[in-house]
């Protein structure tokens, strides 16, 4: 058999969005279609799906409405960054047997022709590293982290970086990278075992448990001098909590805010925010696609941190294509721990 005969064999299950969620999303809010896998074109590349990042920013590509970039229409296979290998190419950068990073979508093979190559982001990666880790701490969630505290936030060694979500894919990256570059690191996350991993694991400085703990008291204690630096990713009353305790010239770094997302009613915004303005404080957003074409500079550091074992990188991998809507929605009730990645494929 032939490889063409092969490859137009092959069926492409693939998750589309059916209907625009109000609040949490359900099954019912995707249609699951199949479709045949078609050779590419001259230029282009063939790519079976591996891996699939499943991400927060995910629940607002698929509201209608203006954002950093639009959203999903309905009918179309939803967006997701994704990690795979090359099983067919009529382009000279790529090989069979590749693995690569790209946006490859809710789906089992990806056709990228030539011409969308560029805007699918796909390059080359090394499998030695792991392949999940090119969808955390080497991937966008690493380059939120790396580039949202190190280009907003900017941190002098010293300074007091506090993170929410710090179990999770962002979060974990910018305790960490605080932590490299001299500062106090201090997490807000949810539960126990979460708190405990980013400090004995990670080298946090302190974790305070939202869930358990009240969290004004808690940045009261671990940041006796003030808070430097704040980098959300929650939003609502942590976002308030983390402002009264903020320094003269503070830093925060907006990257989301997932206990707002499928909210019914309108987001909630800060009501402390004046505090901004007694501390002379700036709060600015991070949008990762803004840093693309220097995303190597980060990939390159990064990677050398993994490799010298100064740097780890957690992932939480659920195994089905067919999961992806009861997976997705671990992400909002905090049932991740680590990076949550969809495996769609045995390596």
């Amino acid at each position: 058999m032939s490889a063409i005969t092969a490859i137009t064999e092959l069926a492409n299950h693939q998750i589309r969005l059916a209907a625009r969620p109000q609040g949490l999303p359900t099954r019912a809010n995707w249609s699951f279609t199949t479709e045949p896998v078609a050779e590419p074109g001259p230029g282009g590349v063939l790519v079976k799906t591996l891996y699939l990042s499943l991400d927060p920013a995910m629940r607002g590509w698929m509201n209608e409405g203006k954002s950093y970039i639009p959203p999903v229409e309905i009918g179309a296979v939803m967006r997701a960054g994704g990690v795979g290998q090359v099983i067919a190419s009529q382009n000279p950068n790529f090989a069979v047997g590749d693995y690569v990073s790209a946006g490859l979508d809710v789906q089992e093979y990806c056709l990228i022709p030539q011409e969308q190559i560029k805007r699918s982001g796909m390059f080359k990666i090394d499998p030695r590293l792991g392949l999940t880790t090119w969808l955390n701490v080497l991937g966008m969630p690493g380059m939120t982290g790396y580039f949202g505290l190190l280009e907003v936030g900017q941190p002098k060694a010293g300074e007091t970086v506090v993170v929410s979500g710090a179990a999770g894919a962002v979060g974990q990256t910018v305790g960490q990278i605080a932590k490299l570059k001299g500062c106090r690191a201090v997490g807000i996350a949810g539960g126990k075992a979460k708190c405990d991993w980013v400090v004995n694991e990670l080298g946090f400085d302190a974790c305070i448990d939202y869930k358990n703990d009240d969290v004004r008291t808690g940045l009261k204690e671990h940041c006796p001098k003030g808070v430097d630096i704040y980098f959300d990713n929650v939003g609502g009353e942590i976002l308030d909590h983390v402002l009264a305790k903020i320094t003269r010239g503070a830093r925060i770094i907006i990257c989301g805010a997932i206990s707002q997302y499928n909210n019914t009613t309108p987001v909630q915004g800060p009501k402390n925010y004046l505090s901004l303005l007694v501390n002379r404080a700036r709060m600015e957003g991070i949008v990762v696609f803004d840093y693309a074409d220097r995303y190597h500079l980060g990939v390159a550091e990064m990677a050398g941190y993994l490799k010298a074992g100064t740097m780890k990188s957690k992932e939480d991998v659920v195994f089905g294509l067919d999961t992806f809507p009861e997976t997705l929605l671990k992400l909002f009730n905090g049932e991740n721990f680590g990076k949550l990645v969809l495996q769609v494929a045995k390596e």
